[in-house]
C-alpha cells in the first residue's frame, strides 16, 4: 500500500508532459525488445540488451555494410508501421539518450540493479555522444520568434474570438519573458491578478522551480500591448476566474481550458496564416523573448528575472542570431564605426 501510494505521489509530482514522454519511451522499449528477442520485455533488463540498443539506434558514418545503425530493416519497418517510429533508420541523439534515461529512472524507482549504470553502457553513450559532436551532428534548434515575425503572426488576428484569444496568448507568451507553452495554460484570473492598466503574472510551478517553492523572480509582469490585449480578450470571452486561455466552440461558446499542445497548434496555424516559411514552434516565443532581449540591449539580470533562468549559460542557450550583435565582439572597431557621434549642436541650440 505505501508503495503504490509513493508512486501515485511520484506521478502526480511529474508534468503531464514529461509524464507522456515516458510511457511512449516505455513502450518504444517494449515494442523493439519484444521484435528483437520474441518475448515480453521484464525487468530488470540486463546490460546486454541496452547495449544492443544503443547499437540499434545510433547512428554510425562506418558501418561495414553501409547501413546507418544496426536496426534489423525489418524491425525498422515494423516499428515504424506500428506508429513506435516517425521514420526507418537510427534515431536521433536526443531520443536515443532520453529513452535510455527513461528505462534507467525505471530501474531505479523500482529498487532493481541498473543496467544503464554498467561502465560498458556508459562508456558507448559518452563514445556516442562524441561521435556525434565530431560530425556536426547537434541538436536542431527551432529558429527564435523575434519581434518581426511576431508582429507578422499578431497581424493575421482579427477581432473574432478566437483572433482575440490568440493575439492575447502570443503576447502574454513572449511579454511576460517567453513563458512555456505548459506555463501559459497554467495562468489563470487568480495567479495573474490585474493591478491598474498591467498584470502582474504570479509564477508558481514550472521548469526550473518544479517545487512552486517561493522566488523573488516568481512575479512576471504583462504591460502595455500585451496587457491591453489579455484585458480585452478576457472582456470578449466573459472569463472572470479560471484559466485564462480556453477553447472557442463553434458559435463563440468559450469551451474548456486549452491544453498545452493547443498553443504549438496556435502558433503554426498563425504562421502559416502569415505565409512564414521558418518551422516556429511554441518554445520559439522563448527563444524569442531571449534574442530579441539581446538585441535591445537589455541586462542579462533583467531578461533572467522574467524567464526564470538561473544560470547565464542555459540563457544564453536561447539566444539565436543576438551574438554578431554583441559589443563584445566589436571591441576592435573603431569607435566611430562601432557607436556614431551625436549630431553637433546648431547655433542657438544649447
Amino acid at each position: 500500500m505505501a508503495r503504490s501510494a509513493e508512486q501515485a505521489l511520484l506521478r502526480e509530482g511529474e508534468s503531464p508532459d514529461t509524464v507522456r514522454s515516458y510511457r511512449s519511451a516505455l513502450r518504444y522499449w517494449a515494442a523493439w525488445f519484444g521484435g528483437r528477442y520474441g518475448r515480453p520485455i521484464a525487468l530488470p533488463l540486463g546490460e546486454a540488451a541496452v547495449l544492443q540498443f544503443i547499437v540499434d539506434h545510433a547512428a554510425r558514418t562506418e558501418a561495414a555494410d553501409g547501413r546507418a545503425c544496426e536496426l534489423p530493416p525489418a524491425l525498422d519497418a515494423a516499428l515504424v508501421a506500428a506508429g513506435h517510429k516517425g521514420r526507418p533508420g537510427p534515431l536521433g541523439l536526443s531520443t536515443l539518450l532520453h529513452r535510455v534515461s527513461v528505462l534507467s529512472t525505471l530501474h531505479r524507482q523500482h529498487a532493481l540493479d541498473n543496467p544503464c549504470a554498467g561502465p560498458r553502457v556508459r562508456a558507448l553513450l559518452a563514445g556516442t555522444r562524441r561521435a556525434h559532436a565530431r560530425r556536426g551532428d547537434g541538436p536542431a534548434k527551432k529558429p527564435a520568434l523575434t519581434r518581426e515575425p511576431l508582429e507578422a503572426l499578431l497581424a493575421t488576428c482579427d477581432d473574432s474570438l478566437c483572433g482575440q484569444r490568440d493575439r492575447a496568448l502570443l503576447l502574454f507568451a513572449f511579454a511576460s519573458g517567453g513563458r512555456r507553452r505548459a506555463e501559459v495554460v497554467a495562468a489563470t484570473v487568480e495567479n495573474t491578478p490585474r493591478e491598474g492598466a498591467h498584470y502582474i503574472h504570479v509564477m508558481g510551478r514550472s521548469k526550473t522551480n518544479p517545487e512552486g517553492r517561493a522566488r523573488s523572480d516568481q512575479l512576471k509582469p504583462v504591460t502595455g500591448r500585451a496587457a491591453q490585449a489579455l484585458a480585452d480578450w478576457l472582456g470578449a470571452a466573459g472569463i472572470t476566474s479560471g484559466p485564462l486561455f480556453r477553447r472557442v466552440r463553434r458559435g463563440d461558446v468559450i469551451g474548456e481550458p486549452l491544453a498545452a499542445a493547443a498553443v504549438r497548434d496556435i502558433v503554426r496555424r498563425r504562421c502559416a496564416l502569415a505565409g512564414l516559411p521558418e518551422d516556429y514552434s511554441a518554445h520559439s516565443l522563448r527563444s524569442g523573448f531571449v534574442t530579441e532581449a539581446g538585441r535591445q540591449g537589455v541586462p542579462l539580470g533583467e531578461t533572467m528575472a522574467l524567464t526564470g533562468h538561473r544560470s547565464t549559460a542555459s540563457l544564453i542557450g536561447y539566444f539565436r542570431g543576438a551574438v554578431t550583435q554583441s559589443a563584445a565582439a566589436r571591441l576592435l572597431e573603431p569607435e566611430a564605426e562601432a557607436a556614431p557621434p551625436a549630431p553637433a549642436p546648431q547655433p542657438g541650440e544649447p
